[in-house]
């Protein structure tokens, strides 16, 4: 059999709830994922909380709440403990969105789920990857590779590649196909027949409007808002698809010289845009080529103005103005106090640009018709004044004594115990405190003992004080001492602790008004009212989630014919549709789990471990393709007692064909045809080069399941010049053994 691996979701699995799933491979334990939603409800995390301390190790794909957004309370609380893997944006701009979801949340509320140093402890814990980036695990893990690659959803978001023994298992959730302003399109497409795919079912019933539709009306709806004097709210997350947005709003800005203010209002809204700056490299190849050539930073804000604190907003000069402000679900956050201020004015515009979560006040003003008002707890917390602070000083008080009532017990029992331990009448040294200076400790208050500890460290394995010794463990060769070149080597986390100190920005991760906010000890309540909010503005969708829609979905998995395919997040709709489509074109073996349902999805493929021979080794002619090396060899396999031994033909091999391996894309021979000066053009499925030669693909690309066909390239035309060149750079594009 092939390696085993089986499929277990904790979470997003028949409706669009955060995304968490245990996927076991030989029985190395992956999360992938560690959502939670903006209600941050823990009853959705009961089915991680039975598997958490078995988790091998963590993969994240991208840097939103949905994906990340339980990791802190997860190694706090449910006993995660394992190695946490991402790309780098991942790892920051998912600290900074944790931490504006925290702040949000602290100023409304007495949350207590988690807090800043949890945030801060469990990213600590995470090792960051490149794309395309090989990582070997060791120990329980060894023989499994992971690799990350473009997503095309959010900055740094990943497709997850793991390798077992030549078997891919792809996790791809989120993945966008086209190519965006500040972003590359996905690369899940170059995967071909994988043993297995993990993919959602998020988008399978939508379907999107060409992008430059789309864009020129998302502009024109808010110039016609701030024309006829009224302000436009976008609800947008801390650091993903609000940066494309950004971008967006810069450029109609610049084409259209519009005046109108526009603000980017987040607790860490400049610690963002200060990262997105230093990430051009996980950008598309347009913004690396454009910094290549002009040396400009394409987040070199001109009409976008950041700002971390309502305050900011309300002193700004009156007028139309547009706003993005955290969170997109309206739930908590500047977005939420914004519209409650905002909507009661026909002129106003409330501008969603993505699906809200589920029972969210989001998704309440995105239903058909909208409500005409909503109900909203309005929260803010105020500061203590008379008899509530001076009860909570008197708390407050009360506590630190006992606290220190309690360290002093402690400490009392420890210095007993270490008397007790170390007494030896036989020893000149020692003290007998229990009788000779009963006295001497009553009148000098216990000052000798203090002495006497201080003097000496009596370790509860000798039987006599004695003064430190540390042994000298240091190794030599012959060259002098052995230095650990570890030692000598700066951490991120080190850098980080000393711009804590320099820069005065909390790790250098928050914002001046944030760190402020949290410096604030000063004793405070939260207050909350009830209000009804009559919505007189507009209210209007428009999708610019970054997600590939059905159509592209369903071409896509079609193309990749993984051997078996898992369908994950997504409405229950949503997710019969697209598993009875992949049923008739994709793959016999499609599956749709529900919560804390295991579903084996191992290969039915047989894998063999051959250990060849120094003789053979030594006449064969290995290629390289892609990660592998290849070659042709006759042997005879018999199997020994480690395993399996293939070993030459005693007499002659006998001839065979050349076979040519590789796997042709005819968009990509296009290309390369034209790098090479032939004229090239695709018609009618055929690709045409040149005036006489045409080139296409015959038979079907896969098998029902997911094997590899009978397709071939047929090249046809004269045998002219022309003929012979096509064919050898078509040979060239293979592998010939």
């Amino acid at each position: 059999m092939g390696t085993s691996v089986q499929v277990t979701p904790l979470c997003g699995v028949y409706n669009e709830n955060p995304l968490s799933y245990l996927v076991s491979i030989d029985g190395f334990n992956f999360l992938i994922d560690c959502g939670w939603n903006d209600h941050f409800d823990p009853s959705l995390l009961q089915p991680l909380s039975r598997v958490a301390p078995t988790i091998d190790a963590v993969l994240l794909s991208h840097g939103d709440t949905l994906h990340l957004g339980a990791l802190p309370y997860a190694m706090k609380q449910l006993g995660l403990s394992a190695p946490i893997y991402s790309t780098e944006p991942v790892y920051r701009l998912g600290l900074l969105t944790m931490y504006d979801q925290y702040l949000s949340r602290k100023q409304v509320s007495e949350f207590d789920l988690f807090t800043l140093d949890d945030i801060d402890s469990a990213f600590q814990s995470i090792t960051r990857l490149t794309y395309s980036q090989n990582h070997h695990l060791s120990g329980k893990g060894e023989g499994i590779v992971i690799a990350p690659h473009v997503a095309g959803h959010l900055l740094g978001g990943t497709v997850w590649r793991i390798t077992k023994d030549g078997e891919d298992v792809i996790y791809a959730v989120d993945f966008n196909h086209r190519k965006e302003r500040h972003l590359n399109g996905t690369v899940l497409g170059s995967f071909v027949r994988p043993a297995v795919l993990i993919t959602d079912a998020y988008n399978a019933l939508n379907n999107q409007p060409y992008r430059r539709q789309k864009d020129k009306e998302f502009g024109d709806i808010m110039w016609k808002t701030l024309r006829a004097g009224g302000n436009v709210l976008l609800p947008v997350d801390t650091a993903g698809r609000v940066l494309e947005l950004i971008l967006m709003l810069e450029s109609y800005w610049a084409d259209e010289s519009l005046s109108f203010p526009v603000y980017f209002l987040t607790y860490v809204a400049s610690s963002t845009i200060d990262y997105v700056k230093s990430f051009l490299e996980w950008m598309s190849d347009s913004i690396a080529k454009s910094f290549e050539q002009t040396r400009e930073n394409i987040f070199l804000l001109k009409y976008v103005k950041l700002i971390v604190n309502k305050s900011d907003l309300e002193n700004a000069p009156e007028g139309p103005k547009v706003v993005l402000a955290s969170m997109a679900s309206l739930e908590a956050g500047f977005s939420h106090d914004i519209f409650v201020e905002w909507a009661n004015d026909v002129k106003n515009l409330v501008l969603f640009t993505e699906r809200g979560q589920f029972a969210t006040l989001a998704r309440m003003l995105q239903a058909d018709p909208p409500p005409k008002a909503v109900k909203v707890v309005v929260s803010k917390r105020v500061p203590l004044v008379g008899e509530e602070l001076i009860a909570y000083e008197e708390e407050q008080n009360r506590i630190k004594k006992e606290e220190a009532l309690k360290a002093s017990l402690i400490k009392e029992e420890e210095l007993k115990a270490s008397h007790g331990n170390d007494n030896n009448s036989n020893d000149p040294m020692v003290i007998d405190a229990g009788k000779s200076h009963i006295a001497q400790e009553s009148s000098r208050g216990g000052g000798y003992r203090d002495v006497f500890i201080d003097g000496f460290v009596p370790p509860s394995t000798s039987i006599a004080p004695m003064f430190p010794c540390y042994e000298n463990t240091m190794e030599w060769d012959d060259f002098g001492e052995v230095i650990n070149p570890d030692d000598y080597v700066i951490n991120d986390e080190d850098m980080d602790h000393t711009a804590m100190h320099v820069g005065g920005d909390m790790d250098g991760k928050l914002d001046e008004a944030a760190a402020s906010l949290l410096l604030d000890t000063k004793p405070s309540k939260v207050i909350s009212e009830e209000r009804t909010v009559h919505v007189r503005c507009s209210l209007l969708y428009m999708d610019f989630e970054g997600r590939s829609d059905g159509r592209s979905i369903k071409n896509i998995l079609s193309h990749v014919a993984p051997l078996k395919l898992v369908l994950v997040h997504g409405s229950a709709e949503a997710t019969e549709h697209l598993k009875q489509h992949c049923l008739k074109f994709v793959c016999p073996h499609v599956y749709a789990p529900q919560i804390e349902e295991t579903i084996d999805v191992t290969s039915d493929l047989c894998a063999y471990k051959v250990q060849l021979s120094e003789k053979l080794m030594s006449n064969v002619l290995f290629k390289k393709l892609g990660d592998y090396e290849i070659a042709w060899a006759d042997t005879e396999v018999g199997k020994t007692e480690n395993g399996y031994l293939s070993v030459p033909l005693s007499a002659a091999a006998p001839p065979h064909k050349s076979v040519l391996v590789g796997d042709l894309k005819l968009a990509d021979f296009k290309q390369f045809l034209f790098t090479k000066g032939v004229q090239v053009e695709f018609a009618g499925g055929a690709l045409r080069c040149g005036e006489y030669v045409t080139l296409r693909k015959v038979g079907d690309a896969t098998q029902k399941g997911g094997g590899s066909g009978t397709q071939q390239i047929v090249i046809e035309g004269p045998l002219c010049e022309d003929y012979y060149k096509i064919r050898e750079y078509l040979y060239s594009q293979f592998y010939l053994l």
